[in-house]
């Protein structure tokens, strides 16, 4: 049935929402605004084109907004990546979702800055080198932009790919691009409604994915 796969990569294939969510407190804390990290932390998945403005008057396209894009990214290169770790079991679902035969892309919400160096992280930085990220569409999830825009690099229709998230904006970006999602527990989140299947990690999909939606292909 499935023939393509869409990975999200922050929570999903990398442990990093916590360190996203302590990056941009920091930064709102640079422009003298005070954002708690339990009103950052829910809304990590989101794209900053959606969350800043949910958190503050602070509107895409603005001086501000673009300085505290600066400084969220620096603050994340520079005090959290190098402190990440993969995901369990990531490689060894790439490997096998591969040999499978499954055309593979990244869509993220993440800058496409950072998109090298976490894959490094994960380590599959050799295998996964096609991705849509926030810096390709107008609007980043939980607009359906990234994944309509990997629905077509990888040239197939949405009904024949699955996207694998971690977040609610995952399975509502996917949702409205008529894709089917996977949703992960080790990004720390459980708001799966509307998921096809949900599996505590890569290792657990890994593990249990000949009676997974992918069973079928």
């Amino acid at each position: 049935m499935y023939k393509g796969v869409i990975l999200d990569i922050d929570g999903t294939l990398v442990d990093s929402n916590d360190a996203h969510a302590r990056a941009w407190v920091k930064a709102f804390a640079d422009e003298n605004l005070t954002v708690p990290f339990d009103k950052v932390r829910p809304l990590i998945g989101m794209g900053s084109d959606q969350m800043v403005p949910r958190l503050t008057d602070i509107q895409k396209d603005t001086p501000t907004f673009k300085r505290l894009g600066e400084g969220w990214k620096k603050h994340f290169q520079e005090e959290e990546m190098p402190q990440l770790k993969a995901q369990p079991g990531v490689r060894a679902l790439i490997e096998r979702l591969q040999a499978r035969g499954l055309r593979l892309i990244v869509g993220t919400s993440a800058d496409e800055a950072l998109v090298a160096g976490l894959l490094k992280v994960a380590g599959v930085h050799d295998l996964l080198t096609e991705y849509t990220t926030a810096s390709d569409v107008e609007s980043s999830k939980p607009e359906p932009d990234i994944v309509q825009a990997a629905v077509t690099k990888l040239g197939l229709t949405p009904a024949q790919v699955l996207m694998v998230g971690d977040t609610p904006f995952d399975i509502e970006s996917a949702r409205k691009a008529g894709v089917d999602t996977v949703a992960l527990r080790c990004g720390g989140d459980t708001r799966f409604e509307g998921a096809a299947a949900v599996y505590a990690d890569p290792q657990d999909w890994l593990e249990q994915l000949e009676q997974s939606p992918l069973g079928r292909v």
